[in-house]
């Protein structure tokens, strides 16, 4: 089983562009306006840059003006 984790965990992190879809700060990885709009939804973790409104509700799919 940990290893079908470490295996999804590699891949979700292969796919990420570092300076496009997220930037490195204080050894954590912010999303970026760019990606969090290209994946379509709202997550609900409070990320920075969230671009729906209103903010962190879970399934949120309308854009902020």
């Amino acid at each position: 089983m940990a290893d079908l984790l470490d295996d999804r965990f590699t891949r979700f992190n292969n796919k990420l562009i570092e300076g496009e879809d997220f930037y490195m700060e204080k050894g954590y990885r912010v999303l970026t306006k760019a990606y969090l709009t290209k994946r379509g939804y709202c997550c609900s973790n409070g990320c920075r840059h969230c671009p729906y409104w209103p903010q962190h509700i879970k399934g949120n799919t309308n854009l902020a003006e």
